[in-house]
């Protein structure tokens, strides 16, 4: 059983906090002030290689729950190993890169499940990356050589990590409802590159509302910039909440 479950997920569960900030005392001030608030807080590379565990560790005592973003992309032994200690921090959903390959994915989840039943709490949700959503279809060509389609490229990472033995997927908000298709046994779905309406893309590419991800079945969204420029921080998690329960309602 995993630590999450998405079904009847209440709204404020699905939103992901992004905690790319470059203070420790930044991101536990935001944890402080915002964990009754969202689901989860995502502590990625930037947060991770500056504090390192501990962070994570802070966050948790504090009742935060942690997506732990660092995308582990190495030798299945490895990988097996990082997952494992992810497990013993105590993180919510961690992740790895679909392009390590079907046995560094299962890798990761055999360990996780492993380490899970050997600690005897829940076993985090696991999940891997297809394409980064700063990429679009001609970076995928020029940069990867991958010639098949975007879509058809994230369809097929996501089956092979649902061979694996994953949770999900991280993916973009727009492959969504083509992920619903491809995959039809029960598959989290977490998606950055969300941006409010009233919010800028900045460097993301393949983009929707929150109110948009949730319609089109996202099991959770991450969300950053929009709230930490906010000057109002819990107001402008609050318009978003709201827009993630209209979608659920109308779902």
């Amino acid at each position: 059983m995993t630590s999450l479950q998405t079904h009847q997920n209440p709204p404020r569960n699905r939103l992901v906090l992004a905690l790319d900030v470059d203070s420790d005392s930044v991101a536990l001030a935001l944890v402080d002030e915002l964990k009754d608030q969202v689901g989860l807080f995502k502590v990625g590379h930037q947060l991770f290689t500056a504090f390192g565990p501990d962070v994570v560790r802070r966050i948790v005592r504090k009742g935060g729950k942690v997506f732990l973003d660092l995308k582990y992309h190495d030798i299945p032994h490895t990988v097996a190993r990082a997952s494992a200690e992810a497990v013993k921090l105590g993180v919510d959903i961690f992740n790895v890169h679909a392009l390590g390959g079907m046995d560094m994915m299962r890798a990761a989840a055999e360990s996780a499940a492993e380490t899970a039943g050997k600690q005897g709490i829940p076993v985090p949700i696991t999940l891997a990356v297809t394409i980064l959503t700063s990429m679009d279809e001609a970076s995928l060509r020029r940069d990867l050589k991958i010639t098949r389609s975007l879509p058809r490229t994230v369809a097929h990472f996501a089956r092979l990590a649902q061979r694996a033995g994953l949770s999900g997927v991280v993916a973009s908000p727009q492959e969504i409802k083509m992920l619903r298709r491809a995959v039809r046994q029960r598959f989290v779905i977490l998606t950055p590159g969300v941006r409010p309406s009233w919010a800028g893309k900045d460097d993301q590419q393949r983009v929707l509302t929150p109110g948009e991800a949730v319609a089109a079945g996202a099991d959770y969204i991450v969300i950053g910039r929009p709230i930490l420029k906010a000057e109002d921080k819990a107001a402008a998690v609050g318009r978003i909440v709201e827009e993630v329960a209209a979608a659920v309602e109308n779902r």
